[in-house]
């Protein structure tokens, strides 16, 4: 298994903000994890990247990659592992990119602090733009020039330049509009069955989970309530709860 979650609880003082009891996401997997905002979906995927402890969290259990342990990892180990090997996208792509540099030397800096030369940053992240369908010459432009699909696009394009195995994507394609959307989930696809990426994809929508992820975790007020194959969920559902969910997801069937 790729990744593996265990026992997990991220802790505000008493508060605990998530609580994972077991959750795993395999090589060319993609795994939904849904809920109402504040559900605890956003603080598992930060407890993932070891960032939930800035926010001033505790962090207790087990989050495996590859069988390597990360909680308690020092902060040294975790920068190799994050971007390299574990990759993250959030639901506004122009958060991520600092709008006093053009696009192309804030994908290169990230690829040199990982290791590679100045060379290899530019060949990479040229071939990397080229996966995502996007001209390389917009790697010369600032993110303020970008559209959000595009941004997205672009740190979907360092993910796939980093060669990381992990994917988190955190509400990716809910500040972008329909058609934009659509691009972007089958993006994710193609990393799932061309690279055998593994994805956990967060969103509050279960219709976009349906359409996606092969299995999916129900997440409400910090606690993962039920979990299973996506169509099974959605077809047989145990929880009151998720029943409520899938009732609010617009039907076109009358």
């Amino acid at each position: 298994m790729k990744l593996q979650i265990r026992d997990l609880r991220v802790l505000f003082g008493d508060h605990v903000a998530a609580s994972v009891a077991a959750l795993d996401v395999g090589a060319g997997e993609i795994v939904g994890l849904a809920g109402e905002s504040g559900s605890g979906k956003s603080m598992t995927i930060q407890a993932v990247l070891g960032l939930a402890g800035t926010a001033g969290a505790t962090v207790t259990g087990s989050i495996k990659l590859d069988g390597t342990e990360l909680t308690g990892m020092s902060p040294a180990a975790l920068r190799a592992v994050r971007g390299r090997r574990i990759a993250a996208i959030f639901q506004s792509p122009a958060s991520a990119f600092n709008p006093v540099f053009r696009v192309g030397v804030i994908v290169t800096r990230a690829l040199r602090l990982h290791g590679l030369s100045a060379a290899e940053a530019r060949d990479r992240a040229a071939a990397a733009m080229r996966s995502v369908l996007l001209p390389q010459e917009l790697l010369s432009r600032y993110p303020a020039q970008l559209s959000g699909g595009q941004l997205q696009r672009v740190a979907i394009a360092l993910a796939i330049a980093l060669r990381a195995e992990v994917l988190l994507a955190d509400e990716p394609t809910s500040a972008l509009d329909v058609t934009v959307q659509a691009e972007v989930l089958e993006l994710l696809r193609e990393l799932r069955d061309t690279r055998g990426m593994a994805i956990l994809f967060v969103s509050h929508d279960l219709a976009v989970i349906a359409e996606l992820c092969d299995r999916v975790a129900i997440m409400r007020s910090g606690q993962v309530i039920e979990q299973g194959r996506t169509q099974e969920v959605i077809a047989a559902p145990q929880q009151d709860y998720t029943r409520e969910l899938l009732a609010v997801v617009p039907r076109l069937d009358g």
